[in-house]
């Protein structure tokens, strides 16, 4: 790999470091969203990354359970290979929206628990709940315009 494509690797790398990943997860994104062919092997991962077998093997598992990469198989090969997932970006975002949902009821559930409180000690659960259930609602919105958008540009 030449130093600009492995640049562009570690700051992918540092970049979801900061967003809560692993440094590793990052630039096994970043990789396979430059690399050629676009599918690589847990051997290429390796090799192109200069890490071990078992740090890309844990991040890995990560990035398929986030739906970030997807896992492939190739005709007639026998190991499995990695690619970025076709529309990575909608597709994580889809799958953790459940978690708006979830925040939302665990405000419901406390202010349940304080129905009896000063107004003053609930706001900081109301403002968790409505705000959650804003975003529960409206992000699915934004990401069927965003679908449309993808339509008229040819991405889909």
């Amino acid at each position: 790999m030449d130093e600009l494509k492995r640049q562009f690797v570690e700051d992918f790398g540092l970049y979801f470091e900061s967003t809560g990943l692993t440094r590793m997860e990052g630039r096994i994104i970043g990789w396979l969203l430059i690399c050629d062919p676009p599918h690589q092997s847990m051997g290429d991962l390796v090799e192109a990354l200069g890490a071990s077998k078992s740090s890309i093997s844990v991040a890995l598992r990560t990035l398929v359970t986030l739906y970030l990469i997807e896992q492939v198989r190739v005709p007639g090969e026998r190991r499995d290979y990695y690619r970025a997932s076709s529309d990575m970006w909608t597709r994580s975002f889809r799958a953790r929206m459940h978690q708006l949902i979830e925040l939302r009821d665990l405000a419901e559930h406390g202010l349940t628990l304080l129905a009896e409180m000063p107004k003053a000690q609930r706001k900081r659960l109301e403002l968790m709940r409505d705000m959650n259930d804003f975003l529960a609602q409206e992000f699915p919105k934004l990401l069927d315009r965003w679908d449309e958008i993808k339509r008229e540009k040819g991405y889909d």
